[in-house]
């Protein structure tokens, strides 16, 4: 019986200790991604804090060129490495990329009519009865005075499982797509995942309200949708652009006016109611620090450059950058205070918000102290969000690189 009772106070400590080295290891386990998560945090703060000094130095730089120049029209202008030539430099072991993508290059989604839509969707193959449905559906959804003239009808929206109606005012994120019937056939697969029509339909529309694409980065699909879709003409002005084929020689050019464009191609061969200046510019900063990175987002407008749409609704919870917020300055110097607007991001897909804040910030010299400073840039804010890249390759070189400019 003695040696019976041995035996059991035996397995009871023995599972104790089992059960006390489980829970321990979980313990540690659970206490190692903890230390994890907040060492990547701090980590992500310190990269945050190079990526918007650099956001600073080339707002400086563009504002510098907009002085000299007036207006920006292409990175061929000498601003495509901008902190090279500010002579800024990262944090030791650290280096920035900044690269440029000219919204303004692609059609202005808000001031799309029918005939850009149709015409743009039949260059994509579709024939002429899809592409006159896609056309009506898309603005029977954006606009209230709009005539579809097809038989699509809004009414429909309060059939469906949850009812709802057309807002009739322009697109928000390019996530409503999948909410307009016609649409939601053409642009999603089976699974209701984004198609090749609905990534083409992305990259040729801006959300962003602007008058004139910039004739200096417009896209293939920009000439198709503005009525110009020869191939070989489209291939002429890129060379030229991009100083590729004929224009080997020469290096990366671009159009100072549209006089000059019409001067070397013939106005009959440019589409109509093209600009030569960046209304919208989205600049994306990656700062990478060995297996991290954080890369830093935004779309600026310069004075009488592109506008968020307009609107009284809410589409939900918005976040205003602030930082030491001052009032606005008149809109007639163009020294006035940078706008914030609020943006929201939907599974990639940035939302602009209307409002905007008038804001200075501080700028971080290139040894790592700050000053508060009034910066008095003249761009107005579109758009920022910033994600951290985890396993990242860490560029062979120390140095800045020079940026990537935008395809056309």
């Amino acid at each position: 019986m003695r040696r019976s009772k041995k035996a059991s106070v035996l397995i009871i400590v023995l599972v104790t200790i089992a059960l006390t080295a489980f829970a321990l290891v979980a313990f540690l386990d659970r206490a190692s991604n903890d230390l994890l998560v907040e060492a990547r945090a701090a980590e992500a703060s310190h990269l945050r804090a190079d990526a918007y000094s650099a956001l600073e130095v080339t707002l400086g730089v563009l504002n510098e060129f907009i002085q000299a120049d007036g207006a920006l029209r292409s990175p061929a202008e000498g601003w495509d490495d901008p902190l090279g030539f500010a002579g800024y430099e990262p944090q030791s072991g650290r280096t920035v990329d900044v690269s440029f993508e000219d919204e303004s290059g692609k059609l202005s989604l808000p001031h799309a009519d029918s005939t850009q839509l149709n015409t743009l969707f039949q260059s994509w193959g579709l024939n002429q009865s899809d592409s006159q449905q896609l056309t009506d559906a898309l603005l029977t959804w954006m606009r209230k005075d709009y005539v579809p003239s097809t038989s699509i009808a809004m009414n429909d929206y309060d059939r469906s499982p949850i009812p709802y109606v057309a807002p009739q005012r322009p697109l928000r994120s390019f996530d409503e797509l999948a909410a307009i019937d016609v649409v939601r056939d053409k642009f999603y697969d089976d699974k209701g995942q984004p198609n090749d029509l609905w990534r083409r339909f992305v990259a040729a529309f801006s959300l962003y309200d602007f008058s004139q694409p910039n004739l200096n980065s417009a896209s293939a699909d920009t000439f198709a949708g503005l009525g110009q879709s020869n191939p070989a003409q489209q291939q002429q002005i890129s060379d030229y652009l991009k100083g590729t084929g004929a224009y080997k020689q020469q290096g990366p050019a671009y159009f100072k006016t549209t006089t000059d464009a019409n001067n070397l191609f013939g106005a009959q061969n440019l589409p109509q109611g093209v600009g030569t200046q960046i209304l919208a510019l989205r600049i994306i900063i990656t700062v990478h620090d060995g297996d991290q990175s954080l890369t830093l987002t935004t779309v600026v407008a310069p004075p009488n450059g592109a506008k968020a749409v307009a609107s009284t609704e809410s589409a939900g919870p918005s976040t205003n950058v602030e930082n030491n917020a001052q009032p606005p300055a008149s809109t007639d110097n163009n020294d006035g205070n940078t706008n914030n607007s609020s943006a929201t991001s939907t599974n990639g897909q940035t939302t602009p918000e209307a409002s905007t804040t008038s804001t200075s910030g501080s700028a971080t010299s290139a040894a790592g102290s700050s000053t508060v400073v009034q910066l008095n840039y003249p761009f107005t804010l579109l758009e920022i969000h910033e994600g951290i890249i985890e396993n990242s390759a860490k560029p062979s070189s120390s140095s800045t690189p020079a940026a990537a400019t935008p395809s056309t």
